[in-house]
């Protein structure tokens, strides 16, 4: 089946209407929907909105009808914004295109807030209320919950999973904040969860994560106490060196990969056997630096069957080159898609995005999705539909 497909969200769909948004993206030549089903907060820029042009999401919410028996202890909140609306269903009775649920699993700060003992914590024992721990079994069952209520009770032809692992430090919290420069050493240790359920974790396989989660509060707070500031370029190499160079810090990186490989494990195990899976490795730049977040790409091409990768570069000979990369890194295993976006901060020229295009394409890529109709001017989507025809 083509997936030459349309990121988009439901309000943006409520308001103009499920048949004459799919009319259009037709028109552009595309096939399939991947709906926010499942969403977290925002500020966003429509240009095209026709009842305002900046939209603020109900937190942390779903955008279709939830069975609660599907799910233990956390469970999710229905969309407040939209009048009861379900735009899951309105999608896949009248849409009549190809509809994929794209889910935002673990960051969702109206659950963290609701369920602190499933949340991810740093060295500090901070809880980060943004981020539900993919180590913790209540939001590993909300987690595959999730995912069974829009397979089983909608006829999606597949999901697109996004955030299934750790977040990092720097998320976009609501008024981020500091008055100490950051720097990737610093970002790296207080973005380490050693919330109890990862310590109890590690240490079955093997690991002292109780000494490790002291050296790391130690280090930080040493860092955070002294009058210095790591230049970025040392920050890095400091970073990699306490990576290469400390056993338990190294295997603590891959028992995080472990977790979050078990957890989409668990998903492709109890979705519909004919349901597509795709992860949504990071968006972290380049794509190879999702492992910190606890992404294995071989490991979940492996196990989901779909890489749904990011190209989210400024041009096209960067999109190739990351790429090559993913291709090199997952080592022939599943299947690989990619999202570009046709428009600033990315690929602001048609030129550059054409040429996007035509080097997924060359490369091999198995789909195309466009990220996000709400966003993009008119101008950007007909991009979009002049870069498919080229395709046909």
């Amino acid at each position: 089946m083509s997936y030459k497909a349309i990121y988009t969200y439901a309000w943006d769909l409520a308001e103009t209407g499920v048949e004459a948004a799919t009319s259009e993206f037709r028109a552009l030549g595309l096939d399939t929907v991947t709906l926010a089903a499942s969403y977290h907060a925002g500020k966003f820029l429509r240009p095209h909105g026709k009842s305002g042009k900046v939209y603020f999401p109900d937190d942390g919410t779903v955008y279709f009808t939830p069975d609660a028996a599907l799910y233990g202890d956390i469970k999710p909140v229905p969309n407040g914004l939209l009048g009861g609306r379900d735009m899951l269903r309105e999608m896949t009775d009248r849409g009549g295109m190809a509809v994929n649920a794209w889910l935002v699993l673990l960051h969702n700060t109206r659950l963290g807030m609701a369920r602190p003992d499933a949340v991810v914590r740093n060295a500090f024992d901070d809880p980060y209320v943004y981020s539900l721990c993919p180590s913790a079994p209540k939001a590993r069952a909300y987690a595959v919950g999730l995912t069974r209520d829009v397979t089983e009770n909608y006829p999606v032809r597949g999901i697109t999973l996004e955030s299934p692992g750790f977040a990092p430090y720097a998320h976009g919290y609501h008024h981020e904040f500091a008055l100490v420069k950051s720097n990737p050493w610093l970002e790296g240790m207080l973005g380490l969860c050693f919330c109890e359920h990862c310590l109890a974790g590690a240490e079955r396989s093997g690991i002292d994560a109780r000494r490790l989660k002291a050296e790391v509060a130690a280090d930080s707070e040493a860092y955070l106490d002294s009058d210095i500031d790591y230049p970025p370029d040392m920050a890095e190499a400091f970073w990699r060196a306490d990576v290469a160079s400390r056993g338990d810090f190294r295997r603590y990186l891959d028992f995080r990969c472990d977790v979050v490989t078990s957890l989409v494990a668990e998903i492709r195990a109890a979705v519909r056997k004919d349901v597509e899976i795709a992860v949504i490795p990071s968006v972290s730049r380049p794509t190879a630096g999702a492992w910190y977040e606890g992404t294995d790409l071989a490991a979940l091409a492996g196990t989901a069957g779909i890489i749904e990768a990011c190209f989210y570069e400024p041009s096209a000979e960067r999109v190739k080159v990351d790429l090559f990369d993913i291709r090199r890194r997952v080592k022939g295993k599943g299947s690989l898609r990619g999202i570009l976006r046709p428009s600033h901060p990315d690929l602001s020229t048609r030129g550059e995005f054409l040429a996007a295009v035509e080097s997924l394409r060359d490369g091999g890529v198995d789909g195309l999705a466009f990220y996000n109709w709400g966003h993009l001017r008119q101008a950007n989507l007909a991009w979009i539909g002049e870069a498919l025809r080229g395709a046909s």
